[in-house]
């Protein structure tokens, strides 16, 4: 009986996926599409000056309005400054404040549903209010209440849409713990007599919390989205600074006459936004195949 329960327990996580797995996720034509993009977004926002020289903040109003060209691929905006070196700098902008709102998100997250999903009675009453509450009001919403009192700023727009996420991450790390906790596995960890604090750290955490990459992959293109949203209402990166939402606001006065200012801008926010989406979902179907396997 020891050794069954034993074996059991050796299979505790049960999620890590096979090199076999691995292959046939990569083969996907999407996967390897948005693999692609997300290496360009990544390097143009480590590294823009590979990608262009040029400053992104130069202004040559002689050169105001012109169309795409070779001498400008996406064109100039009205103060004659570059859009294509501007989209390529804001790269790392909206890059960093979807990443970092992601983190804030998750953390906030693993908090409120580590207090749901392991604490006491009054622990999971506290953490299921405070999720109820933040519920209450839309994504946006909330992030335009959080700025509203804190102040507009990439700092707090960064973490208002970090609040903004985080119910819906705490709500699906909650649900996992509790339904690992109730696994097989940790039952027989209890017949063996392991205690409390090895069980939680040993076999619950590691099979609860190992959907947190994939929900951090899903996380990052919404919240790109969200933060760009917030830029275009003037509430993030202060002009003339190079970001994405931002172009979009600047360049939606000249829609009728200078279509370009926004085009290549909101693609940029649409391409990065698919690709980590079209990798989440591979991930987390792969997650998905394994834990049922």
């Amino acid at each position: 009986m020891t050794e069954i329960l034993a074996g059991r327990l050796s299979h505790s996580s049960g999620v890590a996926p096979g090199i076999r797995g691995w292959q046939r996720v990569l083969s996907n034509f999407g996967v390897f599409v948005a693999l692609a993009v997300l290496l360009v977004i990544l390097t143009t926002a480590l590294a823009p000056q590979l990608i262009t020289t040029a400053n992104p903040n130069a202004v040559s109003p002689a050169e105001a309005f012109q169309t795409p060209s070779p001498s400008h691929l996406f064109g100039t905006d009205e103060s004659g400054r570059d859009v294509y070196t501007r989209v390529v700098f804001g790269a790392g902008n909206s890059l960093l404040i979807g990443i970092a709102a992601t983190v804030v998100g998750l953390s906030l997250a693993l908090v409120l549903g580590l207090l749901g999903g392991l604490g006491n009675r009054l622990g999971d009453f506290v953490s299921t209010r405070i999720v109820e509450v933040m519920f209450a009001l839309p994504g946006l919403l909330l992030a335009l209440v959080f700025i509203a009192i804190a102040g507009p700023g990439v700092v707090t727009s960064t973490v208002a849409v970090g609040l903004s996420t985080a119910p819906g991450y705490a709500r699906i790390i909650r649900s996992q713990l509790r339904s690992v906790r109730n696994a097989g596995y940790v039952e027989a960890a209890t017949v063996l007599g392991h205690s409390r604090l090895r069980i939680t750290l040993q076999h619950i955490l590691p099979g609860a919390l190992a959907p947190i990459f994939v929900l951090g992959t899903l996380g990052v293109g919404q919240a790109i989205v969200w933060a760009s949203s917030l830029g275009f209402l003037g509430l993030g990166v202060a002009p003339p600074a190079a970001e994405w939402g931002a172009m979009l606001s600047s360049g939606r006065t000249y829609i009728d006459v200078a279509w370009w200012l926004t085009v290549f801008p909101g693609l940029a926010i649409v391409a990065t936004a698919a690709s980590f989406t079209v990798l989440g979902r591979a991930l987390n179907a792969r997650t998905r195949q394994e834990v049922g396997g």
